[in-house]
């Protein structure tokens, strides 16, 4: 399946050029399996073919990663942290869960706001995620929209920039970006396991912690 995107994102921009870029990314943040390691590099080797101007393709990259992340943003904040909280307290007994984490959390997004969506627009899979704490949080919409814009046209440019430079071997890009996703990936799932593991740790000690004499 994975095949079949990546041939139509290729086809998709060598039919509409910068329009079929910035669809494709603004897609891909609300799509993840459209791969951006095929989309841009593809776009960086159109450019240095003649077909199109890099500056270009590269703002018309940065306005699609823009607008997916609007519409993720757009999301988050209409769902808002009440029904978050409504749904943490239903569901977040499986996990050892409660408002209070999410509060915390929420705390440690406030503080770093700026640098996390700025950041988290350069990393793979986590791109795409960022927007969702942002709209739940309600970020100011246009220190949002900055930090996007500059993250996303630092990402961007190297993506677009590698297949400039690579020309016709760009498909060289995606095993490397591949390996990195890898390691994002399994970092999330470290730092989540070691939360879950914690909180149940926490839990499962309060009680002998309260039967304690004083």
């Amino acid at each position: 399946m994975l095949e079949w995107i990546s041939d139509h994102a290729v086809d998709t921009i060598d039919r509409l050029g910068y329009v079929g870029v910035a669809l494709l990314v603004a897609l891909e943040n609300l799509f993840p399996p459209i791969p951006s390691e095929v989309v841009l590099p593809f776009a960086g080797f159109v450019s240095r073919d003649g077909e199109a101007t890099l500056a270009v393709m590269i703002a018309a990259a940065t306005l699609g990663s823009l607008v997916g992340a609007w519409a993720l943003y757009g999301v988050a904040a209409w769902i808002g942290p009440d029904r978050l909280e409504r749904a943490l307290v239903r569901y977040g007994r499986w996990l050892r869960l409660t408002p209070g984490d999410i509060t915390r959390a929420e705390r440690w997004f406030d503080q770093r706001a700026t640098l996390a969506v700025t950041l988290g627009r350069c990393v793979p899979l986590i791109r795409s995620l960022i927007s969702v704490p942002a709209g739940f949080r309600r970020m100011p919409f246009v220190r949002f929209t900055a930090c996007t814009l500059v993250g996303s046209a630092i990402w961007n440019t190297t993506m677009i920039g590698a297949g400039y430079v690579l020309r016709s071997r760009w498909q060289q890009v995606e095993p490397v970006l591949a390996v990195v996703q890898y390691v994002a990936m399994a970092a999330i799932v470290v730092l989540a396991l070691r939360f879950v593991h914690r909180r149940r740790r926490l839990s499962d000690r309060a009680p002998i912690t309260a039967e304690q004499p004083r």
